[in-house]
């Protein structure tokens, strides 16, 4: 088997998503090399479509470059994450290599920044947003507010302009966060990171950043990228 110096991640992504390669892109090093797959997925995002994508990441994981050594698998939908849990992700993409889900990668991040506190923003629905608050608050982090943009269809949030998004985020922290948290990795927030930091002034982390970020420092890959989250490691 042929050699070379590069990381190699696999990425179990949902067929709607518009979004996670582009953020891939301008998160992962030069060093690194994402192999994507995808799965079929039927909107709405509701708890019974989420739950569908279980039985399906299985097959996806065996496409991913088999015989190839992978660093690490992120699964990439952070509400289906919620739903089927950790346990239940990384069973069924099996033990191939370090599996990551948005909600693991955003607890591991807010672990790295000492942040227990946090507040919500989704472009959810309600019903979706309290699914992925409430596995946050079942794992000890205080979600001390929940709101949500309203919308069904991720394909939907993938197109909401960059205005509307920095407008929701800003009136959706809370005095008391230590840090906003961003879900859906449909959504495009990875590149208005550092502009809500600034306006908030907590770390802000978007599932994507958190997801990326939690790949490489799981595989103690030093990286730059966007944010405070991006300037920490727990290595």
């Amino acid at each position: 088997m042929w050699h070379d110096d590069l990381h190699r991640f696999g990425l179990i992504a949902l067929s709607t998503d518009l979004t996670i390669e582009g953020d891939a892109a301008r998160l992962l090093p030069a060093t690194c090399q994402l192999h994507v797959t995808r799965i079929a997925f039927d909107n709405p995002t509701t708890a019974e479509n989420l739950r569908l994508t279980g039985p399906r990441l299985s097959a996806a994981s065996d496409l991913l470059v088999p015989g190839v050594t992978l660093a690490g698998i992120g699964f990439g939908c952070t509400s289906a994450s919620a739903v089927l849990g950790e346990g239940g992700v990384a069973q069924a993409i099996g033990p191939r290599a370090p599996v990551m889900t948005p909600v693991a990668a955003a607890l591991r991040g807010f672990a790295a920044l000492n942040v227990q506190r946090i507040a919500l923003m989704t472009p959810y629905l309600p019903e979706t947003t309290d699914l992925v608050g409430d596995s946050f608050a079942q794992s000890g982090i205080d979600v001390l507010s929940r709101r949500s943009m309203g919308y069904a269809d991720d394909r939907d949030m993938a197109l909401l302009p960059a205005r509307q998004i920095v407008e929701f985020a800003r009136a959706s922290d809370h005095p008391e966060a230590q840090a906003l948290f961003m879900s859906c990795t449909a959504l495009p927030a990875v590149s208005l990171i550092e502009t809500l930091e600034d306006a908030l002034g907590k770390p802000v982390l978007s599932s994507n950043l958190a997801l990326f970020w939690a790949m490489l420092d799981v595989a103690r890959i030093p990286a730059t990228g966007r944010g405070r989250l991006f300037s920490t490691r727990t290595w």
